[in-house]
């Protein structure tokens, strides 16, 4: 299954606002069911037992309504794990009120170097091509002070026939144009090691996971040097 690159209605400045927010509630339902919370608290738990650390400052890039790490991090919190969380994304509409949030663009983030413990993204590197990608993830992890963390979908046959089986549980027609978009512009575990070991600078150690329902978990590592362009892919469960 090649991958076809093809604009989200989401992504679009003409997306009208209620439409939007429809999408939104949409993919909040689908990642708190579907697996997109798990993986994101995975990838978390997984840092956290790594280097010993119990709290984490984390910005969300590309956040929408900020819900993937919030839910992951009530639950964290159950293992003692807490995350101080700031929401950025490009459109003001997309944040929600009551965040700590701000509007910006993820290829220029407007932070100095090492302002969060982790820099963090759930179904947003499937809109960047391998160059922005490759933009994204040296930015990310100029910012970020312990890892990069990378939430994704897994482009697979199998994965775009669920979408369009689960058309009924999507209230919104962006959601259903967009989910079968998003899985045809996805990346696969081998095409987003490529982009790390030819495309950017900051990639000492990453290791790419893969979780329940087509998900993809990549973990960015900074400041270990022992293990310098080091590349694990682990079967990760999300239950």
């Amino acid at each position: 299954m090649q991958r076809v690159d093809s604009e989200e209605i989401l992504d679009s400045d003409q997306c009208p606002v209620p439409d939007a927010e429809t999408s939104l509630r949409d993919l909040c339902r689908i990642n708190r069911w579907f697996g997109g919370v798990a993986t994101t608290r995975n990838l978390v738990e997984r840092v956290s037992s790594s280097i010993g650390q119990k709290h984490f400052s984390l910005l969300e890039v590309a956040s929408g309504h900020g819900e993937v790490p919030r839910v992951a991090a009530s639950q964290l919190a159950k293992k003692g794990i807490t995350l101080d969380i700031t929401d950025l994304d490009r459109v003001p509409s997309h944040l929600r009120r009551g965040h700590r949030a701000l509007v910006a663009d993820a290829l220029a983030l407007p932070f100095r170097d090492e302002s969060f413990d982790l820099v963090s993204c759930s179904l947003f590197a499937h809109h960047l091509d391998p160059e922005n990608l490759a933009r994204f993830i040296d930015e990310a992890s100029r910012v970020s002070r312990c890892a990069v963390l990378i939430n994704d979908l897994i482009r697979h046959p199998l994965h775009l026939a669920l979408v369009y089986a689960g058309f009924p549980l999507m209230r919104s027609r962006v959601s259903r144009f967009d989910g079968v978009a998003s899985v045809r512009r996805a990346y696969v575990p081998e095409e987003v090691r490529r982009i790390l070991t030819n495309g950017t600078r900051a990639a000492e150690s990453v290791e790419i996971s893969t979780h329940y329902l087509f998900r993809m978990g990549v973990i960015i590592w900074k400041d270990r040097p022992s293990r310098k362009a080091e590349f694990q892919t682990l079967n990760a469960s999300a239950a």
